[in-house]
């Protein structure tokens, strides 16, 4: 998720901050039901899909900023 992150840098501050895990954890859930949405798995119109999309950009660039601060 982030270019240049050293896997396990990237455990420690997941496993020290529940907030910035809780956020990984809801990214990579949104990422799912978007690949789902897009391969036809979950049956999802194209606004709901926009919607997912947005908020696990959202999530990304929150998650991004809480890192790039935290290793400040």
């Amino acid at each position: 998720m982030f270019d240049g992150q050293p896997q396990q840098e990237l455990d420690a501050l997941l496993h020290d901050y529940p907030e910035l895990r809780q956020l990984y954890d809801r990214h990579k859930a949104l990422d799912k039901q978007v690949i789902d949405a897009e391969l036809g798995v979950a049956p999802v119109d194209d606004t709901q899909l926009a919607l997912l999309k947005r908020e696990k950009l959202q999530a990304k660039d929150r998650l991004t900023q809480m890192v790039g601060q935290l290793q400040a």
